[in-house]
């Protein structure tokens, strides 16, 4: 049975990662490309190349991402694994399957036109120019990298690329990790105010990260928002009584004493959903108006009760 589920989760994290690895060449070829954006990583930069220097998005990502792979191992050690392999290689063939088939023709505009005219963008490596719609492009573009990194980060596998860069320079700096990959990316990013000399470019590529960012946390998190609250009641029973028969709610309490006089207080430790915090905070007030609470964000919550925890 063991087996069986292993083999299940395997299949599951393939999909994700095949999924998520179409989606990502989608967004690059059909939304980041045709608008000179560059939104980090390898294949930001790639963008740029492919506009200033023509040769395919993927070629020029699979000359960075093979050494940066080979590098990382040799330094880091084999910490990406199969699926992050895996996942360079399928970007790699789905972006080459698009901008072979489709090419680099933006799928938001406001029309596509044979002759150009003033404030008309010209479609990399065509003769037509588009009246670009940047920020819906952004925002959908945007929307379209974080389901697909998010469901890579599901799948197990990391994103690689100019990531390596940036885990590299950490064992050495001792920089934080987010830090250095801002760092790295916000360099990525300019490099298209450097190649074609419009601000807007950068600012755009960094609402698209942000957007991307925020997808990213809902994929690998999901929707539901957690608090963990800690309680100091003189009320004890009562509080823990509401908790436990009218939400239908575990917790733990502690004993601990308080730093001003050094009385004796009781504390309740309790992780709550959104809806449940309202109703316990309601509550409250009647249980004993004296409490005090401290409500704190809970990024992430597993055990009896919330999501399992991981397996190996």
């Amino acid at each position: 049975m063991q087996k069986k589920n292993n083999i299940k989760n395997e299949l599951v994290a393939y999909l994700l990662l095949t999924v998520g690895s179409l989606l990502f060449a989608v967004g690059d070829v059909m939304f980041v490309n045709p608008y000179l954006l560059a939104p980090g990583g390898t294949y930001g930069l790639s963008n740029v190349l492919n506009t200033v220097w023509p040769w395919k998005i993927s070629y020029y990502a699979i000359c960075m991402d093979i050494p940066l792979l080979l590098i990382g191992t040799w330094i880091l050690g084999p910490k990406f694994g199969v699926k992050t392999v895996v996942s360079t290689i399928l970007i790699f063939a789905f972006t080459w399957v698009l901008e072979t088939t489709w090419g680099y023709n933006p799928v938001i505009h406001e029309g596509i036109v044979e002759e150009a005219m003033h404030n008309y963008v010209q479609i990399p490596h065509s003769d037509l120019f588009f009246i670009p719609d940047y920020f819906l492009n952004t925002v959908v573009g945007g929307v379209i990298y974080g389901i697909a990194i998010g469901l890579i980060f599901k799948s197990g596998a990391t994103s690689g690329g100019s990531d390596i860069i940036s885990m590299i320079i950490h064992k050495y700096t001792k920089i934080s990790l987010g830090t250095l990959v801002l760092i790295v990316d916000s360099c990525i990013t300019l490099t298209t105010l450097i190649a074609f000399k419009q601000i807007r470019l950068p600012i755009y590529s960094i609402i698209l990260i942000a957007i991307e960012s925020k997808v990213i946390d809902l994929i690998v998190d999901g929707i539901k928002s957690y608090k963990t609250v800690f309680i100091v009641t003189e009320n004890i029973e009562e509080v823990r009584n509401f908790i436990i028969n009218d939400m239908k709610r575990g917790g733990t309490t502690f004993a601990g004493t308080g730093l001003y006089q050094g009385a004796q207080r009781k504390m309740i430790y309790v992780t709550l959903d959104r809806s449940d915090l309202i109703k316990l905070k309601s509550n409250l007030r009647f249980l004993d108006p004296h409490a005090f609470v401290n409500v704190i964000e809970s990024s992430e919550i597993m055990g009896l009760g919330f999501k399992a925890l991981p397996e190996e």
